[in-house]
């Protein structure tokens, strides 16, 4: 085992209903985001109500997520008066004795989490680790497939569990980059760049780490909805977790960590921005091809605006996608069927076929609602430019994890508005830089891909920095800050946009 492997050390009368406005909504969202994705995968569209805005191969949709902001919008009084509800305002005196003496012997759990994937099992783990009791929820049963490539990269492998042991089934050395199938080059590097894992291994693995740190885990458990006020809440300083069966559960925090089609990020009130198509196949092949592909990976600038493909080897079986913004799946779905017949493996029957959508937060989009966080894709956070969530996920979910800790102990309201705001804070100043880099970035991309590929393929510095950030050691923002050229090239873009929005509104 080489070390690469081993980590080390509204108020009364019509909140309801405008909770259940936000719901309904938020599932009409859903069930057409699975349409689009049945519609390019040929499965049946199925929604599965877990709000990941993921379909796998037989059209079921999973949960993964979306979205995140630096707190509570001030500027948005309706949404402050809701705020003010859920962390402890005005009660009816009767109701509030009715259900203290109806909940009275149940269990409270310190933090529940929702969602067991990356994000959800980092802040489990975090959280136990603390010496809480945990209680993560998730409504498939452990393993599962989850659409993605399963790339872990730097910052992935820096924030996992002491000691985790990466499932890797691939180290790469070498990527193949080309524009839609021309101009390829591959570029090496002695060290490793990156690993590969199948997420039914790796979320298992994570989920295993939470329960070891003391954490509960309940799976085949879908959650309807959360509340923080109602008869189904105790008291001021817990919120009310309300299960697909009718079951509550209560916890004194609560982090949503559901995929990025949440329903916690719909309670919380995240708001999306980007939203991408991902499309990918499974295809089995013989050891000689295998071999051709062991340790390299390939990553293909597409025909659609701001889209790119990929092939990631995984022992006998090569995880190949595309991926690019929502709103034409049929010309998605084409740029996949000629990448993958332009690679030759045309022949070879996939042994699973799934898409899924991506959701990308608006920046001013909350974390955080009351006692409750979200995380992960349930909070938007991705980046923007490579829709890479892994690493995201296991950071905010660490952060999450933390904070719920602070949060399940205040003893007002007003405490505990301030570790949420610590929360986004935190998130803010470290993944929202990022991803402000990730998608001016992107906005590049989509506007001259000619020139960031030439530049990658052909100029030492520019290749060096990709590898530099694969294996964690800087960040897109850090390039920014440390070179002067690559902070000019985008804020010379930044007024380009300006002046286009400006002409735009003429």
């Amino acid at each position: 085992m080489s070390s690469d492997d081993v980590h080390g050390a509204g108020n009364a009368g019509n909140a309801g209903d405008a909770e259940g406005a936000r719901g309904a909504a938020d599932a009409g969202q859903d069930v057409q985001g699975a349409d689009e994705v049945a519609e390019v995968t040929g499965a049946e569209g199925t929604s599965d109500g877990d709000g990941d805005g993921v379909t796998d191969a037989k059209g079921v949709r999973d949960a993964d997520g979306v979205t995140d902001r630096d707190g509570v919008t001030d500027a948005d009084g309706a949404r402050l008066a809701d705020e003010a509800r859920d962390l402890g305002g005005a009660r009816d005196p009767e109701e509030e004795t009715d259900a203290e003496g109806a909940r009275a012997a149940d269990e409270v759990w310190d933090v529940i989490v929702v969602g067991a994937g990356p994000a959800g099992a980092s802040a489990a783990h975090a959280a136990a680790a603390a010496g809480r009791r945990v209680l993560l929820l998730e409504k498939a049963e452990l393993p599962r497939y989850k659409t993605c490539g399963g790339g872990i990269i730097g910052p992935s492998r820096d924030a996992l569990p002491p000691g985790f042991v990466l499932p890797l089934q691939d180290r790469i050395h070498a990527v193949t980059f080309s524009m839609n199938g021309k101009m390829t080059r591959t570029r090496r590097s002695r060290s490793m760049l990156f690993g590969l894992v199948n997420r039914s291994e790796f979320d298992a693995g994570l989920v295993a780490e939470a329960e070891k740190a003391g954490a509960t885990v309940r799976t085949g458990t879908a959650v309807s909805r959360v509340e923080q006020h109602g008869p189904a809440v105790p008291d001021r300083r817990t919120v009310a977790v309300v299960l697909s069966d009718g079951e509550t559960v209560l916890g004194r925090a609560v982090i949503g960590a559901d995929g990025s089609a949440s329903r916690i990020g719909a309670h919380v009130g995240v708001e999306m921005d980007q939203v991408d198509l991902g499309l990918e196949v499974e295809i089995p092949v013989p050891p000689t091809v295998a071999e051709d592909w062991k340790g390299r990976v390939l990553i293909d600038w597409g025909p659609l605006p701001g889209s790119y493909g990929w092939v990631f080897p995984k022992g006998d079986t090569l995880t190949v996608g595309v991926i690019s913004a929502k709103g034409d799946g049929a010309a998605t779905k084409r740029y996949l069927e000629d990448f993958v017949a332009r690679l030759g493996l045309a022949g070879f029957e996939p042994s699973l076929s799934s898409g899924h959508l991506t959701r990308c937060r608006t920046p001013q989009s909350p974390l955080s609602r009351g006692r409750v966080l979200v995380a992960g894709d349930a909070a938007g956070l991705l980046e923007p430019w490579t829709r890479e969530g892994i690493s995201f996920a296991l950071r905010s979910g660490r952060l999450a994890g933390e904070w719920a800790v602070k949060i399940s102990e205040a003893p007002d309201a007003v405490d505990a508005r301030r570790q949420a705001l610590n929360y986004a804070f935190a998130v803010k100043a470290g993944l929202g830089v990022e991803m402000g880099v990730g998608k001016r970035m992107l906005t590049l991309f989509e506007s001259r891909p000619r020139v960031l590929h030439a530049v990658l393929i052909g100029f030492g510095p520019a290749w060096r920095a990709f590898a530099r950030i694969t294996r964690g050691s800087t960040t897109l923002a850090d390039l920014v800050r440390t070179y002067p050229i690559a902070g000019k090239a985008l804020h010379a873009l930044d007024r380009r946009e300006a002046r286009e929005r400006e002409r735009g509104r003429a």
